[in-house]
């Protein structure tokens, strides 16, 4: 969430960010909330301080009516401050926290997705001389796309995937932890995009836990829609919906020392949504799943080093992309489509000729404080001063998508799929599955 004494100095900014993310908040009453919330507290210590004064001149001589008489009134005039401000804080805590994160200026202002920017197209789409196929009738026709029997064991979008498609998931994944956990390949990347003063520290690879505690969900801001998400019966747990949920949430309450930071990880875990509102959309094949396995980037910076973090997320992506020599384009999404936490979203989409069209492959998401303020975590600066750090996630590869783009990129006439070269090594140097 955003600091109170931000909104106080920058309200235009904050104003414009309400409107231009389409949210209704009444900025006036979040800051009249605020000042009551501080009145009520400067009485409750006003009121504490006499009481121990009261409590200090019982101790020492005789009790003295008058005193006893105020320390009385005292305790009734607390009381009903106390209960006041426990009505007050939460009701201001709630508030605050609709209040979305304010957009870099660099963001195109657009109230609906279809006014987000395209910044770059990269390679043409691919040709055949030949009708190409969806992704679906392939995995089909090759026995590694089983729907059917998904959903007589669990319901609707769900799959079995297997055969050669589950090598080819483990083939993608070697590649993308090898790569990102070599210090040389982020040295590489960030020469090539001239992200000069970042740290060429590699990630972290983590196995994450796919579940987490509702308070946890909630301070990361990814709770919202509760609709899309599953929550275990009878208990504060929710499936994650995305690694970055459990990544970003690790180091809640704790502080990193300058010297440790940039630190990144990068997570694997199989996700869950309920695709809320997309029934009947992309029923075909495995776009919209409610269970799929993502590698997903998470970082903790300073504030001066996290847009360039934020830049080197999208440099990788691009260059994941790219080794698997795939045509995509890289999206500037608007102030409507980048989110509530957001104050810079960069999506990927990578053309699926099955399809005819490009689809969102990746995202990239620059928070700033926004959700470390909630989740407390925090940095010791070389001079000692503690603040909040800046977190950024971003989509390493969404398993399943990335999958679909290389059968249907890589696809001959008879239904074989040529392998990418880079993941040849990760196959036995197999290059047709």
């Amino acid at each position: 969430m955003l600091d109170i004494n931000y909104i106080r100095a920058n309200r235009q900014k904050v104003e414009d960010a309400i409107r231009n993310k389409a949210y209704e908040i009444d900025l006036d009453e979040v800051l009249k909330l605020d000042d009551e919330r501080k009145s009520l507290s400067q009485k409750i210590d006003s009121l504490r301080q006499e009481r121990n004064q009261i409590s200090a001149q019982m101790k020492n001589g005789k009790p003295d009516q008058k005193l006893i008489s105020r320390g009385k009134e005292l305790k009734t005039e607390l009381s009903e401050l106390e209960s006041k401000l426990s009505e007050v804080e939460p009701t201001y805590l709630a508030k605050l926290k609709l209040i979305p994160n304010v957009p870099e200026d660099d963001v195109p202002v657009g109230l609906s997705e279809d006014e987000n920017e395209v910044a770059e197209v990269i390679g043409e789409p691919t040709k055949f001389d030949f009708e190409p196929k969806n992704h679906y009738e392939i995995g089909q026709a090759r026995g590694w796309i089983d729907k059917e029997r998904a959903a007589k064991v669990t319901g609707a979008r769900f799959a079995y995937i297997k055969g050669d498609m589950v090598k080819l998931q483990m083939a993608i994944v070697n590649f993308v932890m090898n790569s990102l956990s070599d210090e040389g390949v982020i040295a590489e990347i960030i020469k090539k995009n001239k992200l000069t003063g970042l740290s060429t520290k590699p990630f972290t690879l983590v196995l994450p836990p796919l579940m987490l505690r509702t308070e946890m969900y909630d301070a990361m801001d990814r709770l919202e829609p509760r609709e899309d998400r599953y929550k275990i019966d009878g208990e504060e747990l929710w499936l994650q919906g995305s690694a970055e949920h459990v990544l970003g949430s690790m180091h809640a309450n704790e502080i990193f020392q300058e010297a440790e930071l940039p630190v990144r990880y990068l997570g694997y875990a199989t996700s869950f949504r309920q695709e809320a509102g997309t029934y009947g959309k992309d029923m075909e094949g495995i776009i919209r799943m409610h269970q799929f396995d993502k590698l997903e980037m998470e970082s903790f910076s300073t504030k001066e080093t996290s847009r360039k973090e934020h830049e080197l997320f999208v440099a990788i992506q691009r260059w994941l992309i790219e080794q698997l020599r795939l045509p995509y384009r890289v999206i500037r999404k608007c102030t409507f489509d980048i989110g509530k936490p957001d104050a810079r979203g960069i999506d990927m989409e990578v053309w699926l000729p099955g399809q005819n069209k490009y689809r969102e492959t990746h995202t990239a998401d620059y928070m700033t404080d926004y959700q470390s303020r909630r989740l407390n975590t925090r940095v010791r600066r070389e001079d000692g001063e503690v603040e909040l750090v800046h977190t950024n996630d971003a989509t390493a590869f969404a398993l399943g998508r990335i999958m679909i783009a290389i059968i249907e990129n890589y696809q001959n006439e008879d239904m074989t799929i040529r392998i990418p070269e880079v993941l040849r090594k990760y196959m036995d140097g197999k290059e047709i599955l």
